[in-house]
């Protein structure tokens, strides 16, 4: 148990400094993965699931790390910064998904009930925030969008 423990916290902590050196110029967030799929239906299905209740009750490293991440509040300085906390959610979305795959080698180091319940929940673990993501980022299209379209006016809002 302890191993996966330490193994788990080992490739959390990797896999935060990859995705801060994770060219962001890679990701594209009007291609597959990240662009909507048609069951999404637009956000609506992330709305049923309450995320934007929820979503901040969660850790988030952009507030425990401030000076390597830019800022989630919206305000005049941010609206700037938006289509790099757009190519953000792709970089916390690929990362929250590679964890999950990362943390089958917890099934080699406990095999078992043990192993199987540890990666089942690493993943379930991880699910919030793939979802959050994918919630977000829609939205930050949006908000970018009518940014362009007012010529950057304060009063675009999401």
């Amino acid at each position: 148990m302890l191993k996966c423990i330490l193994y788990l916290a080992a490739i959390g902590a990797v896999s935060f400094v990859i995705g801060r050196l994770l060219p962001k110029s890679w990701l594209h967030e009007d291609r597959f993965p990240f662009r909507p799929f048609a069951f999404e239906r637009q956000g609506r299905l992330y709305e049923k699931l309450r995320i934007k209740s929820w979503q901040n009750k969660l850790p988030d490293m952009s507030r425990l790390f401030k000076h390597l991440m830019p800022a989630k509040k919206m305000n005049g300085d941010t609206l700037r910064d938006l289509p790099l906390m757009i190519k953000e959610t792709c970089v916390a979305e690929c990362i929250h998904l590679l964890l999950p795959l990362a943390g089958l080698y917890c099934l080699r180091l406990w095999p078992g009930a043990g192993g199987i319940v540890v990666t089942l929940l690493y993943f379930l673990g991880n699910l919030p925030f793939v979802l959050i993501q994918r919630y977000n980022r829609p939205r930050l299209q949006r908000l970018c969008a009518l940014q362009q379209r007012t010529g950057g006016k304060r009063e675009a809002t999401a």
